[in-house]
């Protein structure tokens, strides 16, 4: 699902570059979603051109780095059963070590350690 996978980007983006846990960055997700229908997706169509950022192996990257972000999501909160269903469906994923990407890679804008601008 791709709303999965732009969630989990989020959480380890916000994490590493403001300081936000996972609990945080998912209450924040409905009001980044209303964004996205009301100024993103009517437009689309519009575009010269749409660029697909997703890669194949981003979500065994991504796990090491927002798996234990979600643990920290203690059942007393509701959000506590999303954080396990992501953990479930990032259990169907193996484990890719960041070292292995490249620096130029897009991914890097989540992880950290790009040749760009980080």
């Amino acid at each position: 699902p791709t709303t999965d996978s732009r969630l989990i980007r989020r959480m380890v983006r916000d994490n590493r570059t403001r300081g936000h846990n996972a609990l945080e960055t998912m209450r924040r997700w409905p009001s980044v979603r209303r964004g996205e229908e009301r100024n993103i997706f009517p437009y689309q169509e519009n575009a010269d051109v749409i660029f697909n950022s997703s890669l194949v192996y981003e979500l065994s990257v991504l796990k090491n780095h927002v798996e234990a972000l979600l643990r920290e999501i203690s059942p007393q909160y509701p959000e506590h059963l999303e954080a396990k269903r992501l953990l479930k469906f990032l259990s169907y994923f193996r484990p890719v070590k960041g070292a292995e990407i490249p620096p130029n890679s897009i991914l890097r804008e989540f992880i950290g350690g790009s040749w760009f601008k980080d």
